[in-house]
């Protein structure tokens, strides 16, 4: 595993590559860093603005040649986000590096986390809105059918998919509620005991049918729960099919 020196040995290089290219037009640390809880587990985000009139395509193309060379990557793929490319490095020691890249116009604070490096950023601060609490509703109770479904069709393996997908949204959705991000779980450990304290059994622990059925059962009563704190009208319409569906008794 990589060492807090070589990190910082490799995030100093991708900073002095970025100065030393005039299409690079600013350069921020984003992620834990920014934030300043950087532990020995942290990976590298950060993130530049790119001038006008050059492809962030064709930079990123081009500092991705050099990370290869200097640290034989061993892997990266590519996420985008709005006019933002992210590209996702793997080292050999296990180190990430996530750069992303952003038309100069672009280019400032999408969240809290954003200390400028170099160069210029857009003085606004970007939000992201949370997503729609209604849609993630939705695919809970989706979730809950389909795994029901797959228990009975004999799929152990899709149902106990269903039934974690229930749970990350349930979570998601008390991440949302109670102001903590609900993106990757990263804010489910700040939930109170209260409120996580129940999911705990909704955790699959085999693929026996009747554990299937009592996680789902588990699951279920969660998601009631957390939609009766956002809507009880529209708990009080969904809780008779979600118990019929989610929460069926354990056969014996």
């Amino acid at each position: 595993m990589f060492t807090e020196k070589q990190r910082d040995h490799v995030r100093n290089y991708v900073l002095k590559m970025a100065q030393a290219d005039p299409r690079a037009t600013g350069g921020a640390l984003i992620g834990s860093t920014a934030a300043g809880v950087e532990d020995s587990w942290s990976d590298i985000d950060i993130t530049f603005g790119i001038a006008t009139g050059s492809a962030i395509e064709t930079v990123i193309d081009d500092w991705a040649q050099r990370l290869e060379q200097e640290f034989g990557v061993l892997h990266h793929f590519d996420l985008h986000a709005g006019s933002s490319l992210y590209r996702v490095f793997l080292l050999p020691n296990g180190l990430e590096i996530d750069i992303s890249v952003t038309p100069e116009g672009d280019f400032g604070a999408r969240g809290p986390h954003f200390h400028t490096l170099f160069g210029s950023a857009q003085q606004q601060l970007h939000t992201s809105p949370p997503p729609a609490t209604s849609h993630m509703i939705g695919l809970c109770w989706h979730h809950v059918f389909h795994a029901r479904s797959c228990i009975e069709r004999r799929k152990p393996w899709q149902a106990a998919y269903w039934i974690s997908e229930v749970r990350n949204h349930t979570l998601a959705l008390a991440c949302i509620r109670l102001g903590e991000s609900a993106a990757h779980g990263r804010g489910v450990d700040k939930l109170p005991a209260v409120v996580t304290n129940s999911f705990a059994d909704t955790l699959v622990r085999s693929l026996d049918e009747q554990e299937l059925r009592r996680a789902l059962a588990a699951v279920t009563m969660c998601l009631i729960a957390e939609i009766e704190q956002w809507d009880t009208t529209l708990c009080a319409r969904l809780q008779p099919l979600l118990q019929e569906f989610g929460a069926p008794q354990i056969k014996v």
